[in-house]
């Protein structure tokens, strides 16, 4: 029996995982979800990896607890400097981070040659998915599922990328909104471009009434309106 309650979106998270996964979660967060997928033998093995002593103290204290330090190795180090290529790691997790983070961490990773760039990624970025979609497309990732979820009053986006075989090309749409996400158009999708779309417009008035408004931050501004309107209307 699992002890380990994840949260819904790290319920999520965990679900895209394939089976035997060699797994690394980038701030694991008490390394809960390791924890939670090597107690359901959904994992070959993981490294938990936190930059800050904190959460690594954390994260350390709750694998011990639960007997797993021989399946669940955690690392401090900023991002996916923990990995080497002895890890063999063929999944990467990253939730519950700034979309821009997210992708300053995978572009690291890369260019330190800590990642080949052929793992599953599975990402939950809090804000700037878009980012995230763009970095996957400009990296010959293809985005195999998208979830989308409200709790505790925040809306969260999961997103599952896979490499590509071919070259990959999202329109603006798809990034911004999810190819999987905008075919659906759940009710937890138009709540929150309703919301965005409002945020958009306020930000939208508070511009145009400047002394001297930014005229590219307006245009900007416009087209995602623009975007939105034809989306959820």
């Amino acid at each position: 029996m699992n002890s380990i309650h994840l949260s819904k979106r790290l319920e999520q998270v965990a679900d895209y995982v394939d089976t035997d996964a060699r797994l690394a979660d980038i701030g694991s967060d008490h390394a809960y979800l390791p924890c939670y997928l090597a107690e359901k033998g959904q994992i070959e093995y993981a490294i938990a990896g936190e930059v800050v002593d904190g959460p690594f103290q954390n994260a350390l204290k709750e694998v011990r607890q639960k007997g797993l330090e021989e399946k669940i190795d955690v690392r401090l180090g900023d991002g996916l400097m923990v990995l080497s290529t002895d890890d063999k790691i063929d999944t990467i997790t990253i939730a519950g981070m700034g979309g821009a983070l997210i992708r300053s961490i995978l572009e690291n990773g890369q260019s330190n040659q800590r990642i080949t760039g052929k793992e599953t990624l599975i990402l939950q970025p809090n804000v700037f998915e878009e980012t995230v979609r763009r970095y996957l497309m400009a990296n010959n990732y293809t985005i195999a599922a998208e979830s989308i979820l409200e709790e505790n009053e925040k809306i969260y986006e999961i997103i599952k990328a896979i490499p590509a075989d071919v070259p990959v090309d999202y329109s603006k749409k798809e990034c911004l909104f999810g190819p999987f996400l905008s075919k659906e158009k759940s009710d937890t999708f138009i709540k929150k471009w309703n919301q965005q779309l409002q945020t958009d417009l306020f930000i939208l008035g508070q511009i145009e009434q400047s002394k001297d408004p930014d005229e590219t931050k307006m245009t900007k501004l416009k087209e995602e309106i623009r975007l939105i309107k034809e989306m959820i209307t």
